[in-house]
């Protein structure tokens, strides 16, 4: 399997639930649907067995490594029950299991032959980790990193979005928003050439799309309306439309 690029534009209206098509019994739509997952949750699950299992750099990313080859070929995402609570809870007990069954050896015959083989940048979640403030509560922080790369995923897919409408100017407007904070408008107008009016219409639109784009995001990694209106809500105080 091979990097693939969240962001296409403009969604569609109602995508669907990489959670559910993990299971298809077409061997395309499986492996589309299994990568989506892998996406949304190596980074995550990597961080997690360094800090919690406190597993060294090169043990986690073997790890990872067998831990979605097994899940692809047990088929084990498939077997999740909506009913019985989120997903990324379903995943991470997925994960801590394997971690404490798993010897360090298993790991590295299972890296051969016909194991799935994912091609994720570890370096730069290591450096990531050497940058990060000391963690206080390890089993939170698989909850965060989560959010952290949905957040990052969607906006990249703003970005291109407003590159593919030819309004870079307002994502540039969004981003530095986030850097300065709303009571700086006057600032980034005047950075940009703007007038306030404008910096206040760029990033009524640019959040709209974001609060969109992430929706979207969320409904690709969530089993069931009511999941995703709890992400929804946890995200952004309120349900999906």
């Amino acid at each position: 399997m091979t990097e693939k690029n969240h962001a296409r534009g403009v969604f569609p209206p109602t995508r669907r639930s990489a959670v559910l098509l993990v299971g298809s019994d077409d061997p395309a739509e499986r492996a589309r649907s299994f990568d989506v997952l892998v996406r949304a949750y190596w980074k995550p699950a990597y961080k997690h067995l360094r800090l919690r299992f406190g597993r060294p750099a090169e043990d986690a990313s073997d790890l990872i490594q067998s831990f979605f080859s097994r899940a692809f070929e047990k088929r084990w995402f498939a077997s999740y029950d909506p009913s019985k609570g989120r997903f990324r809870t379903y995943f991470k007990t997925c994960l801590d299991r394997h971690a404490m069954e798993t010897d360090r050896h298993e790991r590295r015959q299972k890296r051969g032959g016909d194991a799935v083989k994912l091609s994720l940048d570890f370096e730069g979640a290591e450096r990531e980790l050497e940058l990060a403030e000391p963690v206080v509560d390890v089993e939170a922080q698989f909850d965060r990193e989560w959010t952290r790369q949905l957040l990052e995923a969607t906006t990249r897919a703003l970005e291109e979005l407003c590159r593919g409408q030819g309004k870079e100017v307002y994502f540039e407007v969004f981003r530095r928003s986030l850097l300065v904070g709303d009571s700086s408008y006057r600032e980034i107008a005047e950075a940009l050439g703007l007038r306030v009016s404008q910096v206040t219409n760029f990033l009524a639109w640019t959040r709209r799309h974001f609060r969109r784009l992430a929706i979207e995001e969320l409904r690709a990694i969530t089993a069931s309306e009511e999941e995703l209106e709890e992400e929804t809500r946890a995200l952004f105080g309120g349900a999906a439309p």
